[in-house]
């Protein structure tokens, strides 16, 4: 499809729900790649589901941790992504093996992760309870970032658009503006309330064009500003919002923001319901308000690239806000006109002659011209909307969409084994192999060398607490933490033992969901179906119920 005809004249973003994405186990956190082609999931079971978005089918899927996912982050080229889970581990992928590089492991849990836009070597990583962290891929090396106040480490962090400053801010309000090479102070300007009072930073998001992005408060107002004007005030200034975003009506806390593709809307999601806001950016004014299902609380929320789209995460699912799409005919006849009745049709004089008489004779020089013309065919021209406002040139390394394997009705027994010419004779190997073990089946399954372990660090930091709670997995100190939720769920009582999935539930066996979400009703009070399922689990007090192993899935591989 051309993409350059995607910029109507219309309102640019979307207005209706238009499906679902079912990964079968519950999804938390959702990314974009640059280009939109390809939507990575994170799953409370420590899967990576890479859906296919133009196909809406999963190309892939990485057993990557054995927590939940809470960060995901593609880098530039689209080749690798980074992930952290409620364990905190943070570790590099390769999209196409689907092997993992390198793990890092942090003290703390992980808030969020972010590559840098330019330098697919660095990874900001924001820790709870410490400082903003800039890893380096090759070396393992990081570096902690300066804060304002040493006493107050609730810090977020960002990078901007091309990766030369990182923005950080606390919860006092403070926002820091540093150098991405040196970690120097370059601006910095402090959130207030109108009056002296501050309050505390959520998050901070860049758009992908321009040079505005947003900081999301506590006082439940979303302030849009220009980056340059931040970089002219200095140490200590104080620059004006351009916008101030919030619900007037029902002071509505904001779980997550971010801009559109083109940087000209912003979309809130509510942190009470299942609610999307958005608002045009230029204007401040309210143009749409999505509403799902009641009574399902928001996870995330991510605007597609290059589309009017919106995915949301409520209750494990991932939702699709697009546009109405209406058919025009008149986009295939110019006179095309749609009749509410039928009319008897007047023929014009010339309509159906072999030559038409009244025709004015053509201009020589316009004709000839154009048959002299030659069409170039073989040049390819880079989609504009691909492109960086700094870049003339699309990235021809990068990777935007990724081989399907077709599903295979009856496999063989031995898929993994020597082909029938060479199975004369069998190596311990391959009697492991041949006997259905996972641990010898997963590094020969291409019939290649055995996968190398990937290295492990140990990120030390000073000062920060190690027994602190991820966000998703509860409060610190409740009776529902991280080791209440390894387990089944409590107040279950057997009810979901049966519950790991079945290969037969991944191939599209429904009825399979259908009868464990009755089983779980009691637990959940769910109808059936997937919702029902999600709800029993969320009825424990915890938003993550990790009721099953990650090993235990068969037909995966």
């Amino acid at each position: 499809m051309n993409l350059e005809l995607l910029e109507s004249f219309g309102q640019n973003y979307p207005e209706e729900a238009d499906g679902t994405l079912d990964c079968i186990s519950m999804a938390l956190t959702c990314t974009f790649n640059r280009w939109g082609t390809l939507l990575a999931v994170g799953c409370n079971d420590g899967r990576i589901v890479i859906w296919d978005f133009l196909t809406r089918g999963i190309a892939k899927i990485i057993s990557a941790h054995i927590h939940p996912v809470c960060s995901l982050c593609w880098s530039r080229d689209g080749h690798k992504l980074v992930s952290a889970s409620t364990d905190n581990i943070v570790s590099q992928w390769d999209i196409l093996t689907g092997d993992c590089d390198q793990r890092f492991r942090f003290p703390s849990p992980i808030l969020k992760l972010q590559y840098h836009p330019r330098d697919l070597d660095k990874v900001l990583v924001c820790p709870m309870k410490s400082a903003p962290v800039l890893l380096t891929l090759s070396d393992s090396k990081h570096v902690v970032l300066p804060v304002d106040d040493d006493s107050d480490l609730n810090v977020v962090a960002a990078f901007d658009r091309r990766g030369e400053y990182i923005y950080t801010g606390n919860a006092k309000g403070k926002i820091l503006v540093l150098n991405t090479n040196t970690q120097e102070l370059v601006a910095s300007f402090r959130v207030t309330t109108g009056t002296s009072n501050t309050t505390a930073i959520k998050s901070i998001e860049f758009a992908r064009k321009g040079s505005c992005f947003l900081i999301n408060t506590a006082d439940r107002i979303i302030r849009v500003y220009d980056g340059r004007e931040i970089l002219t005030c200095g140490r200590d200034g104080e620059p004006e919002p351009l916008q101030k975003l919030q619900d007037l009506v029902n002071k509505t806390p904001w779980k997550r923001c971010c801009f559109s593709g083109d940087g000209e809307y912003i979309v809130a999601g509510s942190a009470r319901l299942h609610s999307l806001y958005i608002w045009e950016k230029s204007i401040g004014n309210l143009v749409k308000i999505l509403q799902g299902t009641r009574g399902e609380l928001l996870l995330d929320v991510a605007w597609h690239p290059v589309r009017p789209i919106i995915t949301s995460i409520s209750s494990g699912v991932v939702s699709i806000w697009a546009q109405n799409q209406v058919e025009n005919w008149s986009a295939f006849a110019p006179d095309f006109k749609e009749l509410d009745e039928n009319v008897e049709y007047e023929e014009r004089e010339s309509e159906f002659d072999i030559e038409d008489e009244d025709k004015s004779e053509p201009e020589q020089t316009g004709g000839d011209a154009a048959e002299d013309e030659e069409v170039d065919v073989t040049t390819v021209d880079p989609i504009v909307a691909f492109c960086s406002s700094d870049e003339e040139l699309e990235d021809y390394k990068a990777l935007l969409y990724l081989p399907i394997a077709p599903e295979v009705e009856d496999p063989e027994e031995n898929p993994f084994g020597p082909p029938p010419e060479a199975s004369g004779q069998v190596t311990p190997t391959e009697e492991g192999v041949a006997t259905g073990d996972k641990k010898q089946r997963q590094p020969s399954a291409d019939g290649g060398p055995a996968k190398k372990k990937a290295r492990t660090t140990t990120i030390e930091l000073q000062g920060v607490p190690s027994d602190e709670v991820h966000p998703l997995l509860g409060v610190k100190g409740d009776g529902k933490s991280k080791k209440k939720t390894a387990g089944r769920p409590k107040g279950s009582k057997g009810k979901e033992k049966d519950f790991p999935f079945r290969p037969k539930a991944y191939r599209g066996d429904r009825p399979a969901f259908s009868t464990q979400a009755q089983t779980s009703a009691g637990t959940g009070g769910g109808a059936g179906g997937m919702k029902g399922r999600l709800e029993g689990g969320l009825a424990t007090g915890s938003l993550v119920s990790q009721s099953y192993k990650q090993h235990d899935i068969g037909g995966l591989d």
